[in-house]
């Protein structure tokens, strides 16, 4: 199994970087004006835009 690449937010964070919010559409049509956060390890992630939406890390779809 590989390692998990969307997590939800109150999740503890596995490894320190840079996340954004991705969504049911991004995808296609893509997020406009995605959050992005800096997290450390170990921190929660805080809450996406909307309930649909989740994190990712940044460098997926940079």
């Amino acid at each position: 199994m590989g390692e998990r690449t969307e997590f939800r937010p109150g999740e503890s964070v596995p490894k320190s970087g840079d996340y954004i919010e991705i969504g049911e559409n991004d995808f296609h049509m893509g997020i406009q004006n995605p959050k992005t956060v800096t997290l450390e390890k170990g921190d929660a992630f805080p809450n996406t835009t909307n309930h649909n939406r989740k994190w990712t890390t940044k460098t997926r779809h940079s």
